[in-house]
């Protein structure tokens, strides 16, 4: 019996680029490199959409694998931007270091993503349209392995596809629900971007989304009374004087998205910021509330149940002004429209 693989991508000229989701497409080009004896080699762009893998490897039994998440955005003049990618490139160098993989250099992480747009350029999503080009690079152990120890060769690889909302509805205030499952433990591997934090949160997404929420958030894994993160992606509050809140924890993934927001707050709008404990006993201190990630963006937190109370933020069904505001400077920024801090946008 044979696997099947995904079809092809559609023609670009036959996708409605306002209407795209986040699924997965299998887009012509895809960039690939091997560790071997204690190097990278780099193979360049592939047409080929899968890998063949030997049944001892890593990834499979003991989870030693990494990945990124960052996106391409179309300016209204045509180029391209990409948003940051140094600091994903040392997101991934950090989550390979805790998983005893070898790290990818920043210059070679940057060059591979450049090649990957640039070969699939024609299916970057319009300027205008909202949609983007998303890129997801990622590293595997392989080989003939079967002890507990780190492979001896891993795949590096990047492959992308255009992208709509993470979030159905967008800048849409959609609720949550409280977990009583934990994502990631203390000192465990959940501030790195790793398959197993997913695969635990796979149950009680499912469980969220059963009973008509967005995603549940998750509290701290020690007593439960701390929020940590929202679904996939990260949480901020704005309080009712005007700070800028965001939990801190060492189970947290350390969002590229967040600390732009924690920067864009304080030097861009004069901002209170701080990276600190929200109790879920003190939700009233907060005006509006939001999650933010690469995929999302924001997504505005309209209400949030923990046991038998429902917390509403700003609105169950308008966004908040401060919400809006870092919204569209981000987005602006990204998009080239406003100005970028130093260094935070590259030219493909």
């Amino acid at each position: 019996m044979s696997l099947s693989t995904a079809p092809k991508a559609k023609n670009p000229a036959e996708l409605d680029w306002s209407n795209l989701g986040f699924t997965y497409m299998n887009l012509p080009y895809r960039y690939r490199a091997y560790w071997r004896d204690g190097e990278w080699r780099d193979t360049g762009l592939t047409e080929e959409a899968t890998i063949t893998i030997n049944e001892g490897s890593t990834c499979l039994h003991y989870g030693q694998e990494v990945f990124e998440g960052l996106k391409a955005y179309r300016c209204k003049d045509g180029s391209i931007n990409l948003f940051r990618p140094d600091q994903n490139a040392q997101r991934m160098q950090n989550s390979c270091e805790r998983l005893m993989m070898p790290k990818v250099p920043t210059e070679m992480f940057i060059n591979a993503l450049k090649e990957v747009v640039k070969a699939n350029e024609e299916y970057i999503p319009p300027y205008g349209t909202g949609a983007t080009l998303y890129l997801r690079p990622y590293i595997v152990g392989v080989g003939g392995n079967i002890g507990v120890h780190p492979a001896e060769e891993y795949i590096f690889s990047i492959f992308a596809m255009p992208v709509g909302n993470y979030f159905k509805g967008g800048l849409t205030p959609t609720n949550f629900v409280a977990s009583e499952y934990d994502r990631a433990a203390h000192k465990g591997t959940g501030a790195s971007k790793v398959g197993g934090n997913y695969a635990a949160s796979l149950f009680p997404g499912q469980l969220a989304h059963d009973a008509g929420f967005s995603d549940c958030i998750y509290l701290d894994p020690i007593n439960h009374k701390k929020i940590e993160e929202v679904g996939s992606a990260n949480f901020f509050g704005i309080t009712k004087d005007g700070k800028f809140v965001t939990p801190k924890s060492p189970s947290i993934l350390p969002s590229v998205t967040k600390f732009s927001l924690l920067y864009l707050a304080e030097h861009n709008f004069g901002m209170e910021t701080e990276q600190g404990d929200i109790y879920i006993d003190q939700l009233d201190h907060f005006a509006e509330a939001g999650a933010c990630g690469t995929a999302a963006v924001i997504s505005p937190i309209g209400g949030f149940q923990y046991g038998d109370n429902f917390h509403v933020f700003y609105s169950k069904t308008e966004v908040g002004p401060v919400t809006r505001k870092l919204y569209d400077e981000l987005i602006g920024i990204q998009f080239g429209d406003i100005e970028a801090p130093k260094n935070w946008i590259q030219k493909v």
